[in-house]
């Protein structure tokens, strides 16, 4: 049976990361590009403390950030973490994997959308960020502006529930 072009896309934890892939991506000058927050450098300390930062937000909350795998190669992170009474979604790709945003960020809506906890999801993205049709397309709304530690970012809410959740499955 021939394979689609579509790389089989996984969800697992960070803890299943070995640190030095971690530090190979976040080193990465591309990454921070859109990054206003990241203005220190990533090594195999900072990559355990992030590791257990995210981990942390699982034991506390029940949900929070993964690694994607891509075929089963580590492609990037993200997920979601609550901000107050909002679950932001975030997305961190490895360069080599910019194209996978879209069926990523499908998958991980589609998780939410089958989340009570979850009725929307919130995107904080850079002012840098100037290409957000797809956002838009999958039924996001612009909120307004944002501080978030002491950057500024341009905050999305996108329902998950109902036709919206239903369209972002597919989008």
């Amino acid at each position: 049976m021939p394979r689609s072009s579509q790389p089989i896309i996984e969800f697992v934890r960070l803890p299943d990361i070995p640190l030095e892939e971690l530090v190979a991506h976040m080193s990465d000058p591309r990454v921070g590009t859109h990054m206003p927050l990241l203005t220190f450098s990533w090594d195999l300390e900072m990559a355990a403390k992030f590791v257990a930062a995210k981990e942390a937000c699982w034991l506390r909350d029940g949900l929070g950030h993964w690694a994607f795998l891509a075929d089963g190669r580590y492609v990037g992170w993200g997920g979601f973490q609550k901000e107050g009474e909002e679950w932001d979604f975030g997305l961190v790709l490895h360069p080599a994997a910019f194209g996978l945003g879209m069926p990523i960020t499908r998958k991980a809506l589609a998780f939410a959308s089958e989340d009570p906890r979850i009725p929307f999801v919130t995107f904080l993205l850079p002012p840098s960020r100037r290409n957000l049709g797809a956002l838009r397309r999958m039924g996001a709304r612009f909120i307004g502006e944002t501080d978030y530690d002491g950057t500024r970012f341009l905050k999305y809410r996108l329902e998950t529930s109902g036709p919206v959740g239903a369209v972002s499955r597919t989008a």
